[in-house]
């Protein structure tokens, strides 16, 4: 299927469906949706990075502290975060991911989303998807830190990486 004919949940403000639409409509009009952020460490504890594809529809080449994607329509923030980090990291029996937070993305330029966050361990092997993922590796978390203020990063991906932080610096 294509993926811009993905039906997708469409929410209000309080996170509840008012809708269904195809993915692209709702990326052509800004609606409100549902996205899932997973935070993957491997067995050494660094963290899965990757740089997205110049054919991605949002945030083209850019690079991606997180895996994910949307929720599908009815699907639950649980399901599609097990999901998508399985696709996008190329791996099949992956624990599920622990759900941390949401909360609603907006850049304040018509794109909006309720943003649920999760993390999971990887100690598989990964073969991210090609047709998602340029480049990827695994860094320290002083390497993540070193490279913020030279790679240029996926807006929701870096807002959801700094909320993490204080989420973590509050004892979270």
């Amino acid at each position: 299927m294509n993926p811009a004919d993905e039906i997708l949940d469409i929410v209000d403000e309080h996170d509840r469906v008012v809708g269904q639409l195809p993915r692209g409509e709702v990326y052509a009009r800004g609606l409100r949706h549902r996205c899932v952020f997973i935070q993957a460490r491997d067995a050494a504890g660094r963290l899965f990075v990757h740089r997205r594809t110049a054919t991605k529809p949002v945030f083209p080449s850019l690079y991606d502290p997180f895996v994910g994607g949307v929720v599908g329509a009815g699907e639950s923030y649980d399901e599609a975060a097990l999901r998508e980090a399985e696709e996008e990291l190329g791996v099949s029996g992956l624990p599920r991911p622990t759900h941390l937070f949401t909360f609603l993305y907006d850049d304040g330029a018509g794109r909006s989303w309720w943003s649920a966050v999760y993390e999971v361990r990887c100690e598989l092997p990964v073969d991210p998807q090609k047709e998602e993922v340029q480049w990827y590796g695994f860094l320290t978390d002083e390497e993540v830190e070193r490279r913020l203020g030279e790679w240029e990063w996926v807006p929701d991906g870096l807002a959801a990486y700094r909320r993490l932080a204080e989420f973590r610096a509050a004892g979270g």
